[in-house]
Parts: C-alpha cells; structure tokens; sequence
C-alpha cells in the first residue's frame, strides 16, 4: 500500500476513468466533497467499492409506479400543486 501525501493509505492507482458531467453539477458535487475532507477521486473510489460490496448501486433506483407517474406529470403541469408563503402556512396546511 502507498501512503498519499494527506498521510492516507490506499492501493497504487493506475486506471484511468474519463467521464463528461454538466458543469454546475460538478462543482456542487465538488464542493460537498471539500466539506466532507475528499476528492473527487476519493469519492469515486469510494463509490465503485460501495459498488463492489453491494453488488450493484449502493441507493434504491427504480421507475415510478403509474400513480406516482401520474402525479408527476400533473404536478409538471401545474395541477393540484399548493404553494405557501411561508412554513407556518405549509405547517398549517398539512395539521388540517
């Protein structure tokens, strides 16, 4: 094992992964990173070894069913959705 310069312990990296991502998300992505001590590349690899543990996606991925579906597509429309000016109103609203 090699020791990075951060004092961190880890097997030698020698693949590479190239991979195109919109540039806002990135850097978002980024700066949680920063927050949370890590690079990118140390989440990556993170990830692919939750991967590998897992033995798939590490977080529940799955289609809508038909009424989530449904409610989706009327709420894109602008059906039966409430809005609230505040979140004493929103409170308000769900106590009723």
């Amino acid at each position: 094992m090699k020791q990075s310069a951060e004092g961190r312990y880890g097997m030698a990296k020698t693949a590479m992964i190239r991979a195109r991502t919109d540039e806002k998300l990135k850097e978002q992505v980024e700066g949680i990173f920063h927050k949370l001590g890590m690079t990118t590349t140390e989440a990556i690899n993170l990830f692919y070894r939750q991967v590998r543990i897992h033995r798939g996606l590490p977080f529940l991925v799955r289609l809508p069913n038909a009424e989530t579906r449904r409610t989706l597509e009327k709420s894109a429309r602008g059906e039966d959705v409430k809005t609230f000016k505040n979140i004493d109103e929103l409170f308000k609203d769900l106590e009723s």
